[in-house]
């Protein structure tokens, strides 16, 4: 059965109507491990373990996956919160952990056919748990309809298409950067997003002037601190900055972590997981898009150029690098920024208050850290950035405005409950 979308609703909403309600169905604690968590992990091993998708390319990825298992758990508790694209028919006592494992193993199959053997002995050792039946059957069903309608909804959506960025030599704009000195990801600008409608809505008025004041506050403050031998980076900054730039992203650990130490029901958890799926690659699709109309040049090209920008508060240095690996797209504005500030808005929608801690552990710096509360890992990512080289302070703050931005509008449209 498809879902036809409820009329838009007001972008001003209060945190009672968007999350905090939860349907008695929702409120159980589920037995044995989560499914959802399950998945998730099944999820991450096909998409980065195996694949090596990017984080952009991963976070379409997930919101596929966690989009169509929210889908179908949904359903099976009777449609408690507005479904992102379907409503599926089921019946009460349909097992909720057979239609995770139908739902998330056809998406992971569409997407990486050539790691079906993996995909279909995760879904077997699934199913294996789950006793035989009409609840079993019934729970497949409903997850194929939900994968199925996600795999349509996604179908030519300018996923891969061989966009290229505006590479050029002119002062301020991007150019290829060292080591690698290539380009990846420039369609992910005009990818059609999830729920916004326009990635362009949230358009920013650009980075500083390259003869500011604030330019050249924001190039002598990445100069002096981002750089490979910096001597006034701390030892913490440094591990911070490593932390947040390993490509397996903590934020997949906290995600879990938060479902297992909140104590969320299979059904709280997909919804939880599809919120913030769907709003951070909603976020980055926004965040592309800013880059790819103002095409800036990374910290490393602009140190290294600084004679020829026209400030004569910035001094150039040919020989300098920054700490960390500079990705190979432009700089303005910052994707991560903009990820971890719609997450941290979803979560705090999602749970109500701010002050709930999360840790995770990176392999690339061999580092757990931990952090009081939402807002206080988006404050340091907003400097870890900085700290390693790879953005200018404009690129993080802007980049936090979009991902607010877009995380409230998509919560102010979707995955709000059914009165």
């Amino acid at each position: 059965m498809a879902y036809r979308r409820l009329p838009a609703l007001t972008a001003t909403v209060t945190l009672a109507l968007t999350t905090a309600f939860v349907p008695a169905a929702a409120q159980a604690t589920p037995r044995g491990p989560n499914a959802v968590v399950v998945w998730n992990l099944n999820a991450q091993n096909e998409i980065y373990e195996v694949a090596k998708q990017s984080p952009a390319t991963a976070a379409r990825s997930f919101a596929m996956v966690q989009g169509a298992v929210y889908d179908a758990v949904n359903a099976i508790a009777g449609t408690p919160y507005q479904p992102y694209l379907t409503a599926p028919k089921a019946r009460h006592g349909y097992s909720a952990d057979a239609a995770v494992a139908a739902a998330a193993s056809d998406v992971l199959l569409s997407l990486f056919p050539e790691q079906a053997a993996t995909v279909r002995a995760q879904y077997d050792t699934a199913l294996a748990a789950i006793p035989d039946g009409w609840a079993e059957r019934g729970g497949v069903e409903v997850g194929h309809r939900a994968a199925a309608a996600m795999i349509a909804a996604r179908a030519g959506d300018g996923a891969f298409d061989p966009d290229t960025w505006n590479v050029s030599t002119a002062p301020g704009q991007w150019r290829p950067t060292p080591p690698s000195n290539v380009q990846d990801g420039a369609w992910f600008a005009d990818l059609r997003p999830f729920v916004i409608p326009d990635a362009a809505m949230f358009r920013t008025a650009g980075p500083p002037a390259l003869t500011s004041a604030d330019y050249a506050k924001d190039l002598n403050e990445v100069q002096a601190i981002g750089g490979a031998t910096s001597t006034v980076r701390t030892a913490d900054q440094t591990q911070s900055a490593i932390w947040w730039h390993d490509r397996r992203l903590t934020e997949w650990a906290m995600k879990r972590q938060l479902a297992e130490t909140q104590h969320l029901s299979t059904l709280q958890t997909a919804r939880m997981f599809a919120m913030i799926d769907i709003t951070n690659v909603d976020a980055l699709i926004a965040c592309y898009n800013e880059k790819k109309y103002w095409n800036f040049w990374r910290p490393v090209t602009a140190v290294q150029q600084a004679d020829n920008d026209g400030n004569p508060a910035t001094t150039g240095d040919p020989a300098w690098m920054p700490l960390l690996v500079t990705p190979p797209f432009p700089d303005y504005t910052s994707g991560h920024t903009c990820s971890f500030s719609a997450l941290t808005v979803t979560w705090q929608r999602f749970f109500g208050r701010d002050d709930i801690p999360m840790s995770a552990y990176s392999a690339d710096s061999g580092t757990t850290r931990a952090f009081p509360s939402f807002s206080a890992a988006l404050a340091e990512v907003v400097e870890a950035r900085i700290w390693g080289g790879v953005h200018f302070r404009a690129a993080d703050v802007e980049g936090v405005k979009i991902g607010k931005a877009t995380a409230r509008y998509v919560l102010a449209h979707e995955f709000r409950p059914r009165r």
